[in-house]
């Protein structure tokens, strides 16, 4: 019975928005009493809060973060995500706009609880691409990239390329935003500039 409230508050949640689903309506499409929703949920930001922590964050970890970490390195990884997403929005027919996305829009500034929740998601999706870059710059790829600049660009680009998509109801606008987001790449001689300047700041192993 909790599965199948979390899908309904889920779907309307993102069909329709939080404050315009009402708690009788959400009652009515999972087919339950108020009392057994309120032993589940006692208020309807609880419920909410239940969906951000375990529908939205998982939805972000499947579409995002596993992906990118499985990828060969960071930016192969969010090529990867940009394309597939824009490949299956266009076989679907339709664009509803990112989950977290939606739900930041509208409740970021409804409630500090919230807010803190939204945030800890992006914050967490960051952190994700940061760490797969860094991790590609130990083996010497991708030398000349600040990994939380890009991991903020390409959080930036693919959450304001969803709601575009979700306005226009066209997803091309996901690959307009990975071909911009792409030509952000140093060149070859950018990262082992880069590298060179490192080596000239960082002491060498048994250097005093």
């Amino acid at each position: 019975m909790r599965k199948k409230v979390l899908d309904v508050a889920e779907d309307a949640f993102q069909a329709r928005g939080y404050h315009a689903s009402s708690i009788g309506d959400l009652m009515a499409a999972a087919g339950v009493s108020g009392g057994a929703l309120h032993h589940h949920f006692p208020t309807k930001k609880a419920l909410a809060l239940a969906v951000i922590d375990e529908r939205v964050a998982a939805a972000v970890e499947e579409t995002w973060i596993a992906p990118v970490l499985a990828a060969a390195s960071a930016r192969e990884g969010v090529r990867a995500v940009f394309e597939a997403v824009a490949a299956e929005l266009e076989q679907q027919g339709f664009v509803r706009g990112c989950p977290l996305n939606n739900l930041a829009h509208e409740l970021s500034l409804a409630d500090p609880d919230f807010r803190i929740a939204l945030a800890g998601i992006f914050a967490g999706w960051r952190r994700a691409i940061s760490a797969k870059l860094r991790a590609d710059q130990q083996v010497g790829k991708d030398e000349g990239t600040d990994p939380e600049r890009f991991a903020a660009l390409a959080v930036a680009a693919y959450s304001g390329a969803m709601s575009m998509a979700k306005a226009t109801q066209d997803a091309g606008v996901l690959r307009d935003c990975l071909a911009g987001l792409e030509r952000s790449a140093p060149s070859p001689s950018q990262g082992a500039l880069a590298a060179r300047r490192r080596n000239r700041i960082l002491p060498r192993p048994g250097t005093p």
